[in-house]
C-alpha cells in the first residue's frame, strides 16, 4: 500500500514539474516584436513601472516589480483593490503599468485600465486570452497562454503561473543587459543580502585616510612601534620608498624575529630603523578586486591585512588603503 501511494506521489510530482517545464519552454516561440516592443517601452519608461494583479497574479506581480527594482529599473507593486481606494495616486503620467491576468477579464483591474486609458498611460499586458479585455487595452500583449495546468485538476494556477513569471523574469533580464547593469550595481542595491556581499569590492571595505600606518623606510623602531600602536590599522606598518611607492612591510613577526637576531648579536635593537627589518614583496590587491578574492587570499596566505592598491591609477605602486580580515567577516563576505 506504501509503496502504491509513493510511486502516485512520485508521478504526480514529475509530471507536474514536465508541464510546467513544458510551458516555460513554449514561450521561446512568443519572443517576437512585440517582446522587443515590451523592453523597449520599459527602457524608455522616465518615471517607474507599476506592476498590477489580482491573486495568483497578484503574487507574481510582485515578484516582477520586486526583479525590476533591484536591477536597476524603479517599480511597485499597485494592488487592484487598493487603487480605487487611493492607490491610484501613485500612478502618474511618465509611469508604465505592467498588468497580469491570464483570463484578462479581472474586473478588480478594471479601475487601473479606465485610468491610464484617460492619462494616456501605456500599458503590457501579461495574459493567456489574446481576445480579453485587458489584451484589447493594452499598447503591447506578451502572450502567457499554456497549454494545461500542471494541477491534476486542470484548475490551480500552475504551469500558467510558472509561465508568466518566466516571461517577467526574461522581460527583466533584457532590460537589465540593455541598461548595463553590473555586478557592482547590484551590490548596490543588496547591501544586507548575502547576494550583495559576494559582489562587494575591496574598495567598498577597505580603509582609508591619513592615520594608516604607512612608513618610510629611515623610520626609527620607536615610531614604529607608535605607528602600529596607535593607528587604526594595528600590528603592521607598509614601508614606502621616496616616491611613496610600497616597498616593504613590517609585521609584529618582523620586528620579534629582528629583536632575537639582535639578542643573539648583542645589538640594540632600537638603533634599528624600518629598512633593516621590513619584508619585502608584501601582499596586496587592488582596490577594484571582489571582497571575497580578498578574503581567499588573506585565508590561504594565513594573514590579517592586505595593503590596497589601484592599478587602474597614474601611481599603480602607491597604496590606497588597507584591507582587514575582521572586516571582511563583519561584511559577512564569506
Amino acid at each position: 500500500m506504501k509503496n502504491k501511494i509513493s510511486d502516485r506521489i512520485f508521478d504526480i510530482a514529475k509530471n507536474v514539474l514536465k508541464i510546467e517545464a513544458d510551458s516555460i519552454l513554449a514561450l521561446s516561440d512568443r519572443i517576437d516584436e512585440s517582446f522587443l516592443n515590451a523592453v523597449q517601452m520599459v527602457l524608455d519608461c522616465r518615471g517607474k513601472v507599476i506592476v498590477t494583479g489580482i491573486g495568483k497574479s497578484g503574487q507574481i506581480a510582485r515578484k516582477i516589480s520586486s526583479t525590476l527594482s533591484s536591477t536597476g529599473t524603479p517599480s511597485l507593486y499597485l494592488h487592484p483593490a487598493e487603487s480605487s481606494h487611493g492607490d491610484l495616486g501613485v500612478v502618474t503620467e511618465n509611469d508604465l503599468v505592467i498588468a497580469i491576468s491570464y483570463g484578462g477579464e479581472a474586473v478588480e483591474l478594471n479601475p487601473i485600465l479606465n485610468f491610464i486609458s484617460r492619462r494616456g498611460i501605456k500599458l503590457i499586458a501579461l495574459t493567456g486570452k489574446l481576445n480579453s479585455t485587458l489584451a484589447k487595452a493594452a499598447n503591447v500583449v506578451l502572450n502567457i497562454s499554456v497549454e494545461k495546468e500542471a494541477c491534476p485538476l486542470n484548475l490551480a494556477p500552475t504551469s500558467s503561473s510558472a509561465a508568466t513569471l518566466a516571461m517577467g523574469d526574461a522581460l527583466c533580464m533584457c532590460v537589465l543587459d540593455q541598461k548595463n547593469f553590473k555586478s557592482e550595481n547590484f551590490a548596490e542595491f543588496h547591501p544586507s543580502g548575502s547576494l550583495g556581499a559576494k559582489l562587494l569590492r575591496v574598495r567598498d571595505l577597505m580603509k582609508t585616510g591619513e592615520a594608516l600606518p604607512f612608513i618610510e623606510k629611515s623610520t626609527s623602531m620607536k615610531d614604529i612601534l607608535t605607528k602600529m600602536t596607535h593607528q587604526s590599522v594595528r600590528g603592521a606598518a607598509g614601508v614606502l620608498d621616496q616616491n611613496k611607492n610600497l616597498i616593504g612591510i613590517i609585521t609584529d613577526g618582523d620586528i620579534r624575529r629582528h629583536l632575537d637576531i639582535c639578542s643573539d648579536k648583542n645589538q640594540t635593537p632600537f638603533l634599528s630603523v624600518a629598512e633593516n627589518m621590513m619584508s619585502l614583496n608584501p601582499k596586496t590587491i587592488d582596490a577594484n578586486e571582489l571582497a571575497e578574492k580578498a578574503l581567499f587570499l588573506m585565508e590561504q596566505f594565513q594573514i590579517q591585512m592586505l595593503i590596497v592598491l589601484d592599478q587602474t591609477s597614474q601611481s599603480p605602486k602607491q597604496p590606497v588603503g588597507m584591507l582587514i580580515y575582521q572586516d571582511l567577516l563583519s561584511a559577512k563576505v564569506r
